[in-house]
């Protein structure tokens, strides 16, 4: 990634294409390297332009958004570019299954302008946009779906390998917490923390932070039922920032 991160809009409704355009070209340090109104005119552009980040609707005409987020995160090509969905959530009743084909995150489409500009930085830097409050909600409804869709690739059926106490940080990180929240929960060093997480990513074949909140909700790690505990507490986590 160079120092200038690339962006591609994606989304069918044209004022609102533009209005992102407009928002990232005037921000420093970010510039916007095309825009599409489909699923199938994003991928074309993803492998025409590679971005570092696409700001990808989901409900789009000729290719909807999951489709070209699975093409997008799945194709050698292009798989090193990050997508962030963009939702108006009551309605966009798939975006679970966007994250599970490597969506790096989401965003509502009423989210303020300064907070879009921060979530694009957060995706472009290697992490993952969970916001606690909304990854809790979204896990819920589809939790209470009898026919989940296909999970990814290589989506873990077990945590064969995983200790006990990655174990712990997968919980908390299911939780929504970041990373200083779970040195602070398990009185580790953030060093250990973060050795953690990586050997859960590699054991787990997760594409990143994502797909690590999808496993451990398959797993039956944690369940929408807990009411968002962590491991050592029943308080309710509060929202916070992903780190």
């Amino acid at each position: 990634m160079t120092d200038v991160t690339r962006v591609l809009v994606v989304d069918d409704q044209v004022l609102l294409r533009g209005s992102f355009r407009i928002l990232v070209e005037n921000e420093p340090g970010l510039t916007a390297v095309g825009e599409a109104g489909d699923g199938a005119k994003a991928v074309e552009l993803a492998r025409l332009h590679r971005p570092d980040v696409v700001l990808m609707d989901v409900r789009m005409p000729v290719m909807d958004g999951i489709e070209a987020t699975r093409r997008i995160c799945g194709s050698p090509e292009t798989a090193g570019i990050r997508v962030l969905i963009l939702t108006t959530f009551d309605l966009d009743e798939y975006v679970y299954e966007a994250l599970r084909a490597g969506a790096a995150g989401f965003l509502l489409k009423d989210t303020p302008p300064a907070e879009v500009l921060a979530a694009i930085r957060v995706v472009a830097a290697g992490d993952s946009l969970l916001a606690p409050s909304v990854t809790r909600r979204l896990i819920e409804e589809f939790a209470r779906r009898p026919d989940p869709a296909p999970g990814p690739r290589h989506a873990p059926a077990a945590l064969t390998g995983v200790t006990e106490r990655e174990r712990e940080v997968l919980e908390l990180i299911a939780r929504g917490l970041s990373n200083d929240e779970i040195t602070a929960r398990l009185h580790l060093s953030m060093g250990t923390v973060k050795t953690h997480i990586g050997r859960l990513l590699s054991k787990l074949a997760a594409r990143d932070r994502a797909q690590l909140v999808i496993a451990a909700y398959e797993s039956g790690i944690v369940s929408p039922s807990d009411g968002g505990r962590g491991v050592g507490s029943r308080a309710t986590q509060p929202p916070v920032p992903p780190s």
